[in-house]
């Protein structure tokens, strides 16, 4: 991975971080990772645990950020998220996947949360 691209994914999870934080998240983990995937956020909200996977663009070159979180990449983020919830006695919490997407961190950043944005996919 270049190190642009480093850059920018680094910078759009703090963004997403600080984001989520204001709407009332609390951030339990950053970047946990298992053999399956990193998931790039962890973090409670209203009672809920939330695997949050941040998509960060710096234009809109490649379409719009959400759309990068494929099916495969889906299974992926469910199989480490239940590798987690296992790992930490959580299996009959309450749980789901957002997508926080960042256009155009240059200029003042365009930040969604789409909660709920996948359900569990595992095979």
């Amino acid at each position: 991975m270049s190190d642009l691209k480093q850059r920018v994914g680094r910078s759009g999870e703090d963004l997403a971080a600080e984001h989520l934080g204001r709407r009332g998240y609390r951030i339990i983990h950053r970047n946990y990772r298992t053999r399956q995937a990193e998931i790039d956020i962890i973090a409670r909200h209203r009672g809920v645990i939330v695997f949050v996977e941040v998509k960060a663009r710096r234009g809109r070159d490649y379409g719009h950020p959400k759309w990068a979180v494929t099916p495969a990449k889906q299974r992926r983020i469910s199989k480490a998220a239940l590798e987690y919830l296992k790992k930490q006695r959580l299996m009959d919490a309450r749980a789901r996947f957002d997508v926080v997407t960042i256009q155009s961190m240059d200029a003042e950043p365009c930040i969604e949360v789409f909660a709920n944005a996948f359900e569990l996919a595992y095979p």
